[in-house]
């Protein structure tokens, strides 16, 4: 039956691969986690990864966390994606110093899953050091990159207050642009990105700083 799983997970068709996710966390054996995971680091189908993700947890986690560290250090960007978001749902706080190490990951997804994940994870003691280290990557990417970062920001609290308020004066535009634009999300938790973002430009302009419509954007 094990074998017969296994075989399935990596199935050509994505119902096959679902169904047999779905065997996997039903009747949870630890025999399965190395493929489990395997699948979770290649699979395409944002369905059946999801359901990968739901079968790990089933799993006792001294049976699945050590292996799902491990993929923290894989090449492909996927594989590391997936193993923070796993990590996130099976909720294990002691993994948290092993998530801050991908906080800085030249791939967008994966630094913007291991920003929720660390958010998720922190112990009270480590929130200041965490919201530092967001902070310095105020300015960074597109839209939906700097609007990951400012709700993992604005999630920390008052924590983040200072760092963010810091950011406001440095020396790049599209950093200040961001800080106050997760600033008034930090003030508004209900408030839209998009519109902060638009906001702190004008207040930008306004100070006598004008500032390039592509700015915030990069």
């Amino acid at each position: 039956m094990t074998q017969t799983l296994i075989d399935a997970l990596s199935a050509p068709d994505s119902s096959t691969r679902l169904r047999a996710a779905l065997a996997a966390g039903t009747e949870p054996d630890p025999a399965l986690v190395d493929a489990l995971v395997h699948c979770s680091g290649v699979e395409p189908d944002f369905f059946v990864r999801d359901m990968l993700t739901w079968a790990l947890t089933r799993t006792p986690p001294s049976a699945t966390v050590p292996r799902i560290l491990a993929q923290l250090d894989s090449t492909s960007a996927q594989a590391r994606s997936q193993a923070l978001h796993t990590l996130s749902k099976i909720g294990d706080r002691s993994v948290y110093r092993h998530v801050t190490g991908l906080l800085h990951d030249p791939d967008d997804d994966v630094a913007r899953t291991a920003w929720r994940t660390a958010v998720a994870l922190v112990a009270d003691e480590d929130v200041a050091d965490l919201a530092a280290a967001l902070a310095a990557e105020l300015g960074r990417g597109d839209r939906e990159v700097q609007r990951s970062l400012s709700r993992a920001l604005s999630a920390l609290g008052e924590s983040a207050a200072d760092v963010v308020d810091a950011a406001s004066a440095s020396d790049s535009e599209a950093v200040r642009i961001h800080a106050d634009a997760t600033r008034q999300l930090m003030n508004d938790p209900d408030g839209d990105f998009a519109d902060a973002v638009e906001q702190a430009r004008r207040a930008l302009t306004l100070r006598g700083a004008p500032v390039r419509v592509d700015d915030a954007d990069r």
